[in-house]
C-alpha cells in the first residue's frame, strides 16, 4: 500500500513536470514566432506600452492616427504640466476605444480626469481589415475585457483563440523568424514616448482630391451605441469626455458627419473641437507640418498643435499642471531626453541619409 502510494505520487509529479515543460516550450515558441515590430508596422507595439507606465494619466487619448501621429505628450508635460497617455493603434475604431477605456480604469490605479476621443472612427460600423483588428487587439493585457473587445470586433472568420494565443496563428512563421525575434524576446522594442511617434521628416501637403459622394452619411448603428457607451462610462466615472477632430487633410471628414458630432456633443453637454476649423489659430502650416501630405502632422506640426490643445485643457477643463511634483519631473525628464534624443538622430539621418532610418526608441 506504501509503495502504491509512493508510486502513485511519483507519476502525478512526473505528469505536473510533463505538463509544466509543456507550457514552457508553449509560451517560449509562441514569444518566438510573435511578430515584435521592431523593423516593420512598428504601430504594433504601441498599445501593449501603456502597461509599463510607471504613473496614472490626468488625459488618455483614445483613437487611431489621428491621436498618435498629431499629439505630442511631451509638449502637453512641458508646456502645461500635463501627464497624458495616447492609447491609439491603425484604424482603431470606436468599439477598440470603449474596450481600451474599460482596460484603462481596470488597470490605472486612478481613473484620467479627461478623455480625448477622436470621432473619424464613426465612419465604420464593421471591422474593416484584419491586420488592424490585430493591431488593436493584441496589445491588450488578456483580460475579460479583452475577450469581449474580440468578440465585438473579429471578423466573421476570425477565431478567438487566434488572439488569446499567438501561436495558433502564427504557427507557419517559422521561416520569417529573424534575428530581431530573438533579440527582443525578453522585452519588446519601445516605439513611441507615452503612445506619441515621433516622425521629424516633412512632406508638405499638395494636391488634395475632392472627396467621392456618398450614398448615406449617416453613421452606422454600432459606432453610435459604442459612442453612446464611451460617453456613459465617462460620466460613471466622472471623467470629462472631449470629442476632437484632427487638423489633418486627408481622409476626408464630410460636414454632415461633423454636424452629426456637433449635435450628439450638445445633447450630451460635451466639448466637441474640429481642429479643421482653427488651422490659421493653431499656426498650422501645411508646407512644413505634415509628413506624408497632409495626412498626419510631423512632431513640428504636432507640438504646435499640442501646445493649443493643452491651453484649452488647462484653461477650460482646470487640468492641474504637475511640473513641481519631483516623481512626475524625473519620469518626464526620462522621456524627454529620449524624446530629443530621437528627433535629432531622425535629422542627421534625413541629413545624411535623405530619410529617416530609426524609428524605435533607444
Amino acid at each position: 500500500m506504501i509503495f502504491g502510494r509512493k508510486n502513485l505520487l511519483s507519476i502525478c509529479f512526473k505528469a505536473l513536470a510533463a505538463a509544466a515543460a509543456f507550457i514552457l516550450v508553449f509560451a517560449a515558441l509562441q514569444r518566438l514566432v510573435t511578430p515584435k515590430y521592431a523593423s516593420y508596422a512598428i504601430e504594433g507595439g504601441l498599445l501593449r506600452e501603456y502597461y509599463d507606465s510607471s504613473m496614472d494619466h490626468d488625459v488618455i487619448f483614445l483613437g487611431d492616427c489621428e491621436v498618435y501621429a498629431n499629439f505630442s505628450t511631451v509638449a502637453l508635460w512641458e508646456e502645461y504640466g500635463i501627464n497624458s497617455y495616447i492609447r491609439g493603434s491603425p484604424q482603431q475604431l470606436i468599439w477598440h476605444s470603449y474596450y481600451l477605456l474599460e482596460d484603462t480604469l481596470r488597470h490605472a490605479k486612478t481613473p484620467p480626469k479627461v478623455v480625448v476621443l477622436s470621432v473619424m472612427a464613426m465612419q465604420y460600423s464593421e471591422p474593416q481589415h484584419e491586420p488592424y483588428n490585430r493591431l488593436a487587439l493584441d496589445g491588450m493585457a488578456l483580460s475579460k475585457t479583452k475577450i469581449d473587445a474580440i468578440r465585438s470586433s473579429r471578423m466573421p472568420d476570425e477565431d478567438i483563440l487566434s488572439y488569446v494565443f499567438p501561436l495558433l496563428r502564427y504557427k507557419d512563421n517559422w521561416r520569417d523568424i529573424g534575428l530581431e525575434d530573438f533579440q527582443y524576446f525578453f522585452k519588446d522594442p519601445r516605439v513611441s514616448i507615452n503612445g506619441f511617434m515621433v516622425r521629424s521628416d516633412t512632406m508638405p501637403a499638395g494636391f488634395i482630391p475632392a472627396p467621392l459622394p456618398r450614398a448615406s452619411y449617416d453613421f452606422g448603428e454600432k459606432p453610435l451605441e459604442y459612442l453612446e457607451k464611451i460617453t456613459n462610462l465617462c460620466a460613471e466615472n466622472d471623467i470629462e469626455l472631449v470629442l476632437i477632430k484632427a487638423p489633418v487633410l486627408y481622409p476626408h471628414w464630410f460636414l454632415q458627419w461633423d454636424e452629426q458630432i456637433l449635435g450628439f456633443a450638445e445633447e450630451n453637454n460635451l466639448i466637441y473641437i474640429n481642429f479643421l476649423g482653427y488651422t490659421d489659430v493653431i499656426g498650422l502650416d501645411y508646407s512644413k507640418h505634415t509628413f506624408n501630405a497632409g495626412n498626419h502632422l510631423n512632431i513640428f506640426g504636432a507640438e504646435v498643435l499640442s501646445r493649443y490643445f493643452g491651453k484649452i485643457l488647462t484653461d477650460e477643463l482646470g487640468l492641474p499642471d504637475h511640473r513641481q511634483n519631483p516623481v512626475l519631473v524625473s519620469i518626464w525628464n526620462d522621456l524627454a531626453r529620449e524624446y530629443y534624443a530621437l528627433i535629432d538622430l531622425q535629422l542627421s539621418e534625413i541629413s545624411t541619409h535623405g530619410e529617416i532610418l530609426t524609428f524605435l526608441i533607444k
